[in-house]
């Protein structure tokens, strides 16, 4: 039998099912129940699971099959469906425990900084900027490499060309500045 008359058998046999035939049951479940135990076994882990769950199936198929269009899936596609989320259903059950509420999403920390922390971070950035530029040009060098490149004292004082007791008192009265500018 090719793919084409395998669904249309199975789509008819899901209609008479519909109708109530029980022998139409039958046939589908013996066409079709090698392949839909295999997807709760392979959900569930456990072959007696799996033929628990795979019954509920059949269950649902007999109660449903008037549902079944064909228009809309293949037979074959609509009895996967149905028994995968069976199967999926079955393991919540089974391990209540592991599906937490949707509102537990909401203590999941993300490693990111908030929107408003890094808005926050770059408003303090852009005044720091801007105190910075109120310093004469030697003293915001001397900041930049003391804070921001991490140079000692004694390396950014003869880079200057000052003595190293010039370039902490430079250094001192202008973060006394810079935190006057901030403070704003």
């Amino acid at each position: 039998m090719n793919p084409v008359e395998q669904r249309e058998a199975l789509s008819a046999a899901l209609s008479r099912i519909g109708q109530g035939e029980a022998a139409a049951l039958k046939e589908l479940y013996e066409k079709t129940s090698a392949k839909l135990f295999g997807i709760c076994l392979r959900i569930l882990g456990e072959s007696s699971e799996a033929e628990d769950v795979l019954q509920e199936v059949y269950v649902t198929v007999w109660r449903n099959a008037g549902t079944f269009e064909r228009t809309r899936a293949s037979p074959i596609t609509w009895l996967s469906t149905i028994a995968r989320n069976r199967a999926i259903d079955h393991l919540r059950m089974r391990h209540p425990e592991r599906v937490a509420p949707i509102e537990a999403g909401l203590a999941v920390c993300d490693a990111a900084p908030s929107a408003q922390l890094r808005l926050e971070a770059a408003e303090s950035s852009a005044q720091l900027q801007a105190c910075l530029a109120e310093l004469d040009a030697p003293l915001q060098n001397a900041i930049r490499a003391a804070f921001l490149d991490g140079h000692t004292y004694d390396v950014i004082a003869q880079r200057a060309g000052v003595p190293l007791g010039t370039m902490k008192s430079w250094v001192r009265r202008s973060l006394i500045k810079l935190r006057a500018c901030l403070d704003r």
